[in-house]
């Protein structure tokens, strides 16, 4: 009989399609992964992956397990989320991925307020812009910019981020001559990247990061004009560059696995949530 730890190293790795990404999701290091498939390989005499030099890919064998190692992970969720549903104390982890401005602005500073309401409760709270899964149990929570399509999930709209071109007082009053900050290639295909290709019509970029708190630091320094949502220009005294003008919006949704969603602790933490963020982006 095989390790089920062998195999459930084997799926996080076929689920994130490379060494490291599994080693991240696992929170290991990408030799333990492999050692964990060579062992399934072992305990089952199969070939599951083909060893390249800089990769590793599935064989036909490997994706068949795959693809049965997938089905037994979401029943053991299954099982934990049915657990969980039976669980009445507000206790326990509840792990919520939103983009990183959003942490540190708008969640991470009233964090406080929930643990003396819920001082059993650990809130885990992952700053980042992929999208995590909520069946396979990589997040409870999700907020994102784009629309969740897990068919798993229950989705609300929050609200509407309200985007504008700022700058810093002292930037605007020294030049009419405006140069940008812009969006690495890494984000091209986010809305706010596409409107500032659009409408800088020419004119020069000269600072470039992936992140919008590295955009307001810069442009509340001087750099030039970046495209920011309301919270951030306020958080660091940004104004816009032409008054009244909303360049851009885009929608805010939250997001959790319908089998958890009336759980106590997940209930507290989409209450908490909420009152984070609703009220002032409410459409």
């Amino acid at each position: 009989m095989f390790d089920w730890e062998d195999l459930r190293f084997f799926s996080s790795f076929a689920a994130a399609g490379s060494l490291a990404a599994a080693s991240r999701s696992l929170s290991v290091d990408h030799v333990t992964v492999a050692r964990r498939i060579s062992s399934l390989e072992k305990s089952l005499n199969l070939k599951l992956v083909d060893r390249r030099q800089r990769s590793y890919s599935l064989t036909e064998s490997g994706r068949r397990v795959a693809e049965m190692a997938a089905r037994i992970t979401e029943s053991a969720f299954a099982i934990e989320r049915l657990a969980e549903v039976e669980q009445d104390a507000v206790e326990g982890e509840v792990i919520v991925t939103a983009p990183p401005a959003f942490v540190g602005t708008l969640i991470a500073p009233y964090v406080g307020k929930l643990n003396q309401s819920f001082p059993k409760l650990r809130l885990r709270l992952l700053a980042t812009k992929e999208v995590k899964s909520l069946s396979r149990r990589e997040a409870d929570i999700a907020i994102t910019l784009t629309r969740p399509h897990e068919q798993t999930s229950v989705i609300k709209r929050l609200g509407q981020l309200r985007f504008a071109l700022c700058a810093s007082a002292s930037y605007l009053a020294s030049t009419d001559d405006h140069v940008f900050i812009a969006y690495d290639e890494s984000v091209e295909d986010t809305p706010q990247h596409s409107w500032l290709r659009k409408h800088v019509n020419g004119r020069p970029s000269v600072f470039f990061s992936n992140d919008l708190r590295i955009h307001a630091i810069a442009a509340a320094g001087g750099a030039g004009v970046a495209l920011l949502p309301d919270y951030l220009a306020n958080e660091y005294g940004l104004i816009p560059v032409s008054p009244g003008g909303t360049a851009l919006t885009q929608d805010i949704w939250l997001s959790v696995h319908e089998d958890v969603r009336h759980t106590r602790r997940i209930g507290a933490v989409l209450d908490f949530l909420t009152a984070c963020i609703e009220p002032a982006y409410r459409l």
